[in-house]
Parts: structure tokens; C-alpha cells; sequence
């Protein structure tokens, strides 16, 4: 499955004009990602909170930060549910491997989509044909060590740091648009901590998350991923992008 790295899911980013050096990979660097996608790749289900910083330009050109708090659900291979809560108000996805519901809290309309039979695919669709964006869903592709590596000109490991009290390898990926550093928790299961991602080329502005409240294996009910619409809520339509 082609897809670009994780700025295309969490902001839209497009990696154009990537430079082509000679790169200079650490092996220790990719040890690290590649154990933390294969501990991901075999869970049966998980749950995590997503708390996260986005920088935006105003209409002065000032940098303004959206803060968001998301709660995010994966079980097997085709279920998902996310609820975020921040800047630009509450929202939720619910897929059960056959649709794909978007549900805006504040509006209370939804829209209830034909879905792939898979969420990594369900992900790819939703966001190329209606710009949906999923909370660090980067992490769970299997190829996620491979595009890093494609699309990064130097992978840096640097040492072992302590975030909130918590030992993490520091890895960082540099390429000529964007600096992106990586803290992968140095617990019994290596699983991301924290992330940052640095615009060279947007006055560095910066995209951050912070995970936390990892439950591995949990037995979720299949009743959590099918959307029941509140009373009075609309059913609205969208448009596929042009």
C-alpha cells in the first residue's frame, strides 16, 4: 500500500521537491521504528489518547495554536472510532468495516459513507476523497519504518532521553522541507511517547503530539464502532474533492 508519510493524514502536507542526496540512515535509528511497527502491527486491538498543538497562520501572518484531545480505538483489521475535542470543536469517526460515519458534535449532523473492508484502506479513501484526517494513524501502516526512510534524507538516533518521567529513544528524520523527531517509550513495549514536526520551509511551524493512556488487547464491544445518530441530528452530503 503506496502512501505519503504522516503529514498527508494529520495536516495535508505535500512532499514535493524532496531531495535527492545520498542519505545518511542510522541502523539504530531504524531498529528502533521497526520494532515499535511490528509491537503495533500484532495487536488485536488497542486504545490510546491523542493530545496535540497545530500551528496556523493568521490573517496577519501571526502563528495561532490549536490544541485538540483525541480518544482513539482500533480493533482487528476493520474497525476504528476516534473523538476529537479542541479549537475547531468535537467530532467523532465510527467505521465497522462495511461504512465509515463522520459526526460533528457541535452541528449535530453526520454524514455515513461506503467504506473499504479494511481501516488502513477506509483511511486512505476518506482522506483522498474527502480530506478527513485521522489522529496519528500513521503509526499503525506496517511500511511505516520504509517511508521514512524514503522520504527523509538523514535518520538520526539520539540517544535515550526522559519525557514526563519516562525514558524514550529520541529519533530524528530530517529532509530539506521539514525536521520530524520521534520519543518511543523505552517501557516493555516500545510504543510512540511523543512527536514533532518542524517546517523549514513555514517559518517552523510546527505540528506536535503527545500520546498517552495506552491500553493494549482490550476487549471492545463491536457495539463502540457502529454509529446510533442522537435525536434530532441531520443527515447531510458532501462532495469528493475536484
Amino acid at each position: 500500500m503506496k502512501k505519503v508519510l504522516i503529514l498527508c493524514i494529520l495536516c495535508a502536507f505535500s512532499l514535493r521537491g524532496i531531495s535527492q542526496t545520498s542519505k545518511k540512515i542510522d541502523s539504530t535509528a531504524i531498529f528502533v521504528l521497526d520494532k515499535m511497527t511490528d509491537i503495533i502491527g500484532n495487536l488485536s486491538s488497542v486504545s490510546f489518547d491523542l493530545e496535540t498543538s497545530n500551528d496556523r497562520l493568521d490573517s496577519n501572518k501571526n502563528i495561532i495554536k490549536n490544541y485538540s484531545k483525541s480518544t482513539v480505538t482500533f480493533s482487528g483489521p476493520d474497525k476504528l472510532f476516534t473523538r476529537t475535542d479542541g479549537s475547531k470543536g468535537k467530532m467523532g469517526f465510527w467505521y465497522d468495516g462495511s461504512f465509515m460515519t463522520y459526526y460533528n458534535y457541535d452541528e449535530n449532523n453526520y454524514v455515513t459513507l461506503e467504506a473499504p473492508e479494511t481501516t488502513l484502506e477506509m483511511i486512505d479513501q476518506m482522506h483522498n476523497s474527502y480530506d478527513f484526517k485521522f489522529p496519528a494513524a500513521d503509526f499503525f501502516y506496517p511500511d511505516f519504518t520504509d517511508h521514512i526512510m524514503e522520504y527523509f534524507d538523514e535518520v538520526k538516533f539520539l540517544g535515550k532521553k526522559t519525557l514526563s518521567g519516562e525514558e524514550c529513544y529520541h529519533i530524528m528524520a530530517i529532509n530539506k522541507e521539514m525536521n520530524v523527531q520521534f520519543w518511543i517509550s523505552n517501557k516493555t513495549h516500545l510504543l510512540p511517547k511523543h512527536f514533532v514536526i518542524i517546517y523549514k520551509n513555514k517559518n517552523n511551524m510546527q505540528y506536535e503530539s503527545t500520546f498517552s493512556n495506552w491500553s493494549l488487547n482490550p476487549n471492545v464491544p463491536d457495539a463502540v464502532f457502529n454509529f446510533l445518530a442522537p435525536p434530532s441530528a441531520k443527515l447531510i452530503s458532501i462532495l469528493k474533492k475536484s
